[in-house]
């Protein structure tokens, strides 16, 4: 969802990692701390159907082995997923985020603070790299993945007080 105003709709997943690390509370502090507004929100332990749903073309990019790996991980705990709003809320969000490596973002990210797992690491040990957090890489890619978590009762629109100062 994007309005003419710039603000967008974006889906964050706190992956199994997050959750069991105890870290929703202060990643999610981190996005509203930005201005963005929760609009939707719940715990989810994936099932191989959801797995297979959003993550739909890992395999065709990557292999199979690259897809089995992240689908048993995301499979692995629970994951906290939301749908966060605000001005240009999708490039903002993978900004906080940061570099898809935790070993390569920048120091103040979310993966850059709270995780460091290479690549190489992963790679050679044949492990997921466990980086805290999905984000919507775009507002097409966003659109399609709330689809997939959140019915549309599930999404709320409302006023928030941070709203005066974003618009």
């Amino acid at each position: 969802m994007s309005d003419d105003n710039g603000i967008q709709r974006t889906l964050v997943l706190l992956k199994p990692d997050a959750v069991a690390r105890g870290l929703t509370g202060r990643v999610l502090a981190r996005f509203e701390d930005a201005l963005l507004k929760v609009v939707a929100a719940k715990m989810v332990w994936m099932d191989a159907e959801l797995a297979r749903k959003h993550y739909f073309d890992l395999e065709e990019r990557f292999g199979a082995e690259v897809y089995q790996s992240m689908a048993d991980f995301m499979q692995s705990g629970p994951v906290f997923a939301l749908v966060l709003e605000g001005v240009e809320a999708v490039p903002v969000v993978r900004k906080m985020v940061g570099s898809t490596y935790p070993d390569q973002a920048a120091p103040g990210t979310i993966r850059g603070d709270f995780a460091h797992v290479s690549k190489a690491y992963a790679n050679a040990n044949k492990l997921p790299v466990a980086n805290l957090v999905h984000a919507s890489g775009n507002p097409e890619e966003a659109a399609r993945e709330i689809d997939v978590w959140f019915t549309k009762e599930e999404i709320f629109d409302f006023s928030s007080a941070a709203q005066r100062y974003a618009s």
